[in-house]
């Protein structure tokens, strides 16, 4: 793993640079010390109790070095490219952000047919799988499975963002409209009264005890 280079490149650096006249038990000692966590602390603690009973071959920091990457593993990139395969999955990202990425790790993987299929449908989101899995034309290919899918996933997108809109739309139908109880607002949102129109007759004025003629104002 690139986690074990790292870990040796850095203790070897520190080692030549700060304990290079250290006596070899130190600079092993050292460096297990910071061997921690999981399978890594029993097998530190195998390590110790051989070296203490004079069992280990291991007699200097590289020859521990050696052991550690030997041990541990130095995983190939086709194991690599597996490991990732098997769980990658696109949970927020588009359809086509999980599709790119699904083809680069998938190169150089020794998938291919049926079960790399199978790897991308368990990576894609459950409502997409689901709709692809249910489509009339069987889809055979993983070309297919991955055009599909990206085509699926914009167009619900898509048809969310106008489902969106267009609740935003009926919720404000009108864009101004008026205050209820016909009310009239100024600059400010202070309430003027009823809205009049200035060019309608007053039939107010008709009403009572004085009545007068709307033609010669009598």
């Amino acid at each position: 793993m690139e986690e074990v280079s790292a870990f040796i490149n850095t203790a070897r650096i520190y080692i030549r640079m700060k304990m290079i006249e250290e006596a070899v038990t130190t600079q092993v000692a050292w460096v297990l010390s910071y061997v921690q966590g999981g399978v890594a602390e029993a097998w530190k603690d195998n390590l110790l109790d051989e070296l203490a009973k004079g069992e280990s071959e291991v007699e200097s920091a590289e020859q521990l070095f050696a052991k550690i990457r030997n041990d541990f593993g130095e995983t190939s990139e086709e194991e690599r490219k597996i490991e990732q395969l098997r769980t990658i999955e696109q949970a927020g990202r588009t359809c086509d952000e999980y599709v790119q990425e699904f083809k680069k790790v998938a190169r150089g993987s020794g998938y291919e047919g049926r079960p790399l299929i199978e790897e991308f449908k368990r990576g894609l989101n459950e409502a997409i799988r689901r709709k692809l899995a249910e489509a009339e034309e069987p889809l055979t290919t993983i070309g297919e499975w991955q055009e599909r899918a990206v085509r699926l996933d914009r167009n619900q997108r898509q048809s969310k963002a106008e489902e969106r809109m267009l609740g935003r739309n009926a919720a404000c139908p009108g864009g101004n409209a008026q205050p209820r109880g016909g009310g009239n607002t100024d600059n400010r949102g202070n309430q003027l009264g009823p809205w009049r129109d200035l060019n309608a007759m007053d039939v107010d004025r008709g009403r009572g005890g004085d009545r007068t003629c709307y033609h010669c104002g009598k």
